[in-house]
């Protein structure tokens, strides 16, 4: 979970810093975004968005998928997302002092809004997106994105599901292999 949690803000090598369990999650974090990236579906709901979006599409439909997986988390998971997301929230917060900065910064803001539970409403949606356009300083208009996602949501959500499917199959599938 940790290695999962912390892969986007580990570069190269830097890997080898951590015990051989947080390795591993870096290890699938990363062929989990390769899988992603190369996935048809995927793709097809990149096109969807509005060309405006240009290289961040990849981002905004992750963060579309994230609302999807949230909202019908209990089709995914016996146990409840409020449960869920907080019980991650205390990992990551006794973990943090052993984490990049850039992880212990993201765990506070993900705390105070409550971003994991809050990804299953389109308001929570609109909240990140909002936050990535900032950082970006405007240039990725993913503010925006909040109208492709409510004008196109069935088509996103049959997308989300049927990624999600093979997803589910390609992680389990590295997980008996490791």
């Amino acid at each position: 979970m940790i290695g999962n949690f912390i892969a986007d803000h580990i570069k190269g090598n830097h890997f080898k810093n951590y015990p051989k369990e947080i390795q591993q999650g870096i290890f699938l974090h990363r062929e989990i975004d390769t899988f992603t990236d190369a996935h048809e579906i995927v793709r097809k709901s990149k096109r969807r968005l509005h060309k405006r979006y240009r290289h961040y599409d990849g981002v905004i439909i992750d963060i579309f998928y994230d609302y999807f997986l949230a909202k019908n988390w209990n089709s995914y998971s016996a146990i409840p997302l409020e449960v869920y997301t907080n019980s991650i929230y205390q990992l990551f917060a006794k973990k943090s002092p052993e984490l990049p900065v850039k992880s212990q910064q993201f765990i506070k803001y993900m705390v105070e809004y409550d971003i994991l539970f809050n990804y299953q409403f389109k308001e929570g949606i609109a909240k990140v997106l909002n936050g990535m356009n900032n950082r970006t300083k405007g240039k990725s208009q993913m503010h925006l994105a909040i109208s492709d996602l409510k004008e196109l949501e069935l088509d996103f959500a049959e997308d989300f599901k049927l990624f999600f499917k093979d997803l589910i199959e390609f992680t389990n599938q590295r997980l008996k292999s490791n």
